[in-house]
């Protein structure tokens, strides 16, 4: 290779004492036998059993007794039908009630990777020549569910990068769903769903101009029988309640460190997984930023890409993406807007890379031809590893490619700066390939990031290690550049 690639020696591993106390329910009827079971014990015995199990997982949790209220008030609608009043019950029996729909989720047990690698909010009290980072990962645990975790760190003068040890504790967000949905706004995203027109119309005539997601509910199940023998007919219809669950608001509580913040699979559309955050610090035309986040929602059958908004890594905002470019995985937004348009790149069909604008941050139609496979090492696909950075010689764009035995490697292409449809060059060669060092993993021969980013004249890349653990490697800009524009397209 013609660039030198250097590989740091920081390396971050799945960690199993990563644990996170979430709401445990296996059914009704069983719920209903353990809270039956919890009402007929004494007082002494509710005191006996709940204080070992306070002792022992309030050293591992920032506030059990918070959580174990929370997912015992989750279960208020059982009482009744056992003529039990929920209120009466004692502050002691609410916990052990509580305990028992409790149960310790190690985040990334599996799998700690993907990373992506942007600029926190925060860059006060540094040095000259450093930068307070914040990193994504995809953190996979039990059942192969992934998840969104961070780190935070601080890049040197010399782009040695120091991440701060995690803290000790991992914390659910408070989930704000949207209860009200404006018809016309609503049904204008649900576009993309594709249901016939003489469906949709039924639909919307079923419902007010401003309508409840349980009202949405009803309407599509009650289709859904009639339309049984339809499986396409009825799995649209499902969709268009995926899109209604879609929405939602995170908020995390201040005293928790980033580290202890992780964003867990919330909707239906989730279920299996979030994949792949590409996070952006987005500048608008006023010059204020946004973090943005582009991932991959899985049910276990179909994949959503979806879009993920925050300020200040405490409170988020999630949505669904729609469109005919919408789909598939792998899309990345642009920094800044280019000629009035948001832009995004993406690889809709699995194969190829293309490029979108659009007026709209979450719609996203007519998608571009933008690069193909070309070279040996990409012939089974190509794709993004994060947003395109600017530079003065046109927008970097870090890509991957998957060659002969599934073997992922790191490339990099380049876009003018004015109309990044138009590709100026492309490296022949891999920038980065997997060593020795680095083949073995969760899913061998694979090298992938999800942003990059440039410091002290350095791009520094985050990569996953064969699906496993993530490590870094940097490449002065200019020479890369340099020898992107010799290469051409």
């Amino acid at each position: 290779m013609r660039l030198s690639i250097e590989r740091k020696s920081t390396k971050i591993y799945p960690d199993l004492k990563r644990v996170v106390a979430r709401f445990f329910f296996n059914g009704e009827a069983r719920a209903k036998s353990i809270i039956q079971l919890v009402a007929a014990m004494s007082d002494a015995e509710v005191d006996i059993t709940i204080m070992p199990i306070l002792r022992e997982f309030s050293r591992r949790h920032r506030n059990i007794t918070r959580i174990f209220e929370r997912h015992a008030d989750r279960l208020r609608h059982l009482f009744p039908s056992l003529n039990l009043n929920y209120d009466s019950l004692s502050h002691k029996r609410k916990l052990l009630t509580g305990s028992y729909f409790t149960n310790e989720y190690s985040i990334e047990s599996a799998a700690f990777f993907n990373p992506s690698l942007i600029e926190d909010v925060d860059q006060s009290g540094l040095e000259e020549g450093e930068k307070r980072v914040i990193m994504s990962f995809r953190a996979v645990g039990e059942g192969h569910v992934s998840s969104i975790a961070f780190r935070s760190g601080i890049i040197n003068k010399n782009n040695e990068i120091s991440l701060i040890s995690p803290g000790n504790y991992v914390d659910e967000a408070e989930i704000i769903r949207n209860s009200r949905y404006h018809k016309h706004t609503f049904f204008q995203n649900a576009v993309s769903i594709r249901l016939p027109d003489s469906v949709m119309q039924e639909i919307q005539n079923s419902l007010p101009d401003e309508f409840e997601y349980l009202a949405l509910k009803k309407v599509i199940r009650e289709m859904q029988q009639r339309f049984q023998v339809d499986h396409l007919l009825k799995k649209g219809l499902e969709r268009m309640l995926w899109l209604a669950d879609s929405y939602y608001e995170l908020n995390f509580s201040l005293d928790t460190d980033l580290s202890d913040r992780v964003i867990f699979p919330y909707s239906e559309a989730e279920s299996r997984g979030i994949e792949d955050a590409r996070f952006v610090r987005y500048t608008s035309e006023n010059g204020n930023v946004t973090y943005y986040a582009t991932y991959t929602a899985y049910d276990g059958i179909t994949i959503q890409p979806k879009l993920l908004q925050t300020r200040d890594f405490y409170n988020f905002n999630i949505m669904p993406l729609y469109g005919e470019g919408a789909q598939n995985k792998n899309l990345a937004l642009f920094p800044r807007k280019i000629n009035g348009k948001y832009v995004m790149i993406s690889r809709i069909d699995g194969i190829n890379g293309y490029i979108m604008y659009s007026d709209k941050i979450n719609i996203w139609e007519n998608p571009q031809l933008l690069h193909q496979p070309k070279y040996a090492w990409e012939f089974v696909q190509v794709g993004n590893c994060g947003s395109p950075i600017e530079t003065p010689e046109g927008w970097l764009v870090i890509t991957h490619g998957v060659g002969s035995m599934r073997t992922y490697c790191i490339g990099a292409s380049l876009l003018d700066l004015n109309d990044p449809g138009r590709e100026i060059g492309r490296l022949r060669e891999p920038l980065l390939m997997p060593n020795k060092d680095e083949r073995e993993g969760y899913v061998p021969n694979v090298l992938y990031s999800c942003g990059s980013m440039v410091h002290n004249d350095e791009l520094i890349i985050p990569y996953g290690l064969s699906d496993y653990a993530s490590g870094f490697a940097t490449v002065k800009l200019e020479k890369l550049l340099a020898q992107i524009k010799a290469d051409g397209v």
